[in-house]
């Protein structure tokens, strides 16, 4: 994900507010974009992604976890674009974006991002990144001439009154294809209908091959420790490298990063002491920001390791709704919600979230995929040093060093 500046400049000029004879964005969309406002949007992506791993702790408990909070973020950043006033303003906190910065500047930085993502300006040829975002709205919904300008492609008007449910297959279609077959029925029967106004959709997929592949030879069923007197089997995969690794008393865990070939992104595993019941949640509550700048960083030391690592495949599907109020989205799902920089139209507002993420670990390496969709209604002793043994429930990300954004998370407790 390397990018060469002079060129990011050059891209950014491109990607001016095209003149209308509106104001979407702010009061003179046309002036000349903030030359370090790419710098600017990924800014406090790090701390939402850390409190929406805490929120959804929160609501499952005892449950493995698997989510995408870069296509949360993205979901609620398209969400903060066509929002005004006061939903704006709720959106702007909750995502953490930059107060010097206003919205045209957000918005060229966006514009940017999924310029140089869609291209492949950010790909080095070893892994594979893709991140989309679409607008859908309601034929019958007046918008005003700068957001069709503003948003071109992604944005596309539906006739849900008349076939709510080809607007449902035509969506799960294209996020289907966007994340590789990955994610399949975002929208169950019933999400959509003849009353749906607007769905706001992300979605991003992953593949990446491990830069020290686990050798499928050595992979067996293994004792993994749902708790201290509770076990089952599971496939383990072994390797013995070189690995960044530290124990962090300020976490109370074991860290590792693994890194994949490219070594833009890596894996990062947090494993608590084995014989701590509740040790999951206490690394949550000690993962602050700084503590998670900390680990990604530079504070992890290179070392040989022995790592055991579950092979797995999850998905999960989330409810986002009741988890983005907790952590204070507003009145983003109120029918008070304003809307107004898409339309003037007071028929709009969201009446729902939904996200689903898969992600597949093996010996080859990781493949992630998620979608986001907004919708509307009208041990107690540290384990030997050169050992890192997850047999035992531990927390993960999937981090981009380039951008500084945490693409992908979970908590892995127990194999299906």
């Amino acid at each position: 994900m390397k990018t060469i500046p002079v060129i990011l400049s050059a891209i950014f000029v491109t990607f001016s507010v095209r003149p209308s004879e509106q104001q979407c964005l702010t009061a003179n969309d046309q002036r000349v974009p903030s030359p370090t406002g790419h710098l600017g949007l990924y800014t406090g992506q790090q701390s939402f992604s850390l409190s929406l791993l805490q929120a959804i702790n929160q609501f499952n408990p005892h449950e493995n976890i698997f989510f995408s909070p870069y296509s949360t973020y993205h979901a609620l950043l398209m969400t903060y674009f066509i929002s005004a006033n006061q939903t704006e303003m709720y959106l702007k906190k909750t995502l953490k974006l930059s107060p010097t910065q206003d919205k045209a500047d957000i918005f060229n930085a966006y514009k940017l991002d999924e310029y140089t993502t869609r291209t492949g300006l950010i790909k080095n040829g070893t892994y594979e990144f893709t991140n989309a975002n679409r607008i859908y709205v309601a034929k019958d919904i007046p918008l005003r001439t700068c957001v069709l300008s503003l948003f071109g492609s992604e944005l596309i008007q539906f006739n849900f009154q008349e076939n709510p449910e080809a607007a449902r297959t035509s969506i799960n279609h294209w996020v289907e294809e966007k994340t590789h077959d990955m994610i399949k029925n975002l929208l169950p029967p019933g999400t959509i209908d003849e009353k749906t106004s607007l769905v706001l959709v992300n979605a991003a997929y992953f593949k990446g091959k491990w830069e020290n592949k686990f050798n499928p030879e050595e992979t067996k069923p293994e004792v993994f420790y749902i708790s201290p007197s509770k076990q089952t089997i599971v496939d383990m995969m072994h390797v013995e490298a070189t690995f960044n690794y530290d124990v962090s008393e300020n976490l109370m865990a074991h860290i590792l990063e693994l890194p994949y070939e490219g070594e833009d992104i890596s894996m990062y595993i947090l494993l608590p002491p084995f014989a701590k019941e509740d040790g999951i949640d206490t690394v949550l509550k000690k993962l602050t920001i700084d503590n998670f700048k900390e680990v990604v960083n530079g504070s992890l030391s290179p070392r040989q390791v022995q790592v055991s690592l579950p092979k797995f495949s999850l998905e999960h599907t989330i409810e986002l709704a009741p988890i983005l109020s907790k952590i204070g989205v507003g009145n983003v799902f109120d029918e008070a919600a304003d809307y107004s920089t898409l339309t003037k139209s007071k028929n709009v507002s969201l009446g729902g979230a939904l996200h689903k993420a898969r992600i597949e670990v093996s010996e080859e390496g990781t493949r992630a995929a998620a979608a986001t969709v907004l919708f509307t209604f009208r041990s107690s002793r540290p384990l030997e040093p050169a050992q890192f043994k997850c047999n035992h429930p531990f927390i993960y990300l999937i981090f981009d060093k380039t951008d500084q954004a945490v693409l992908f998370t979970g908590v892995f407790r127990r194999p299906h």
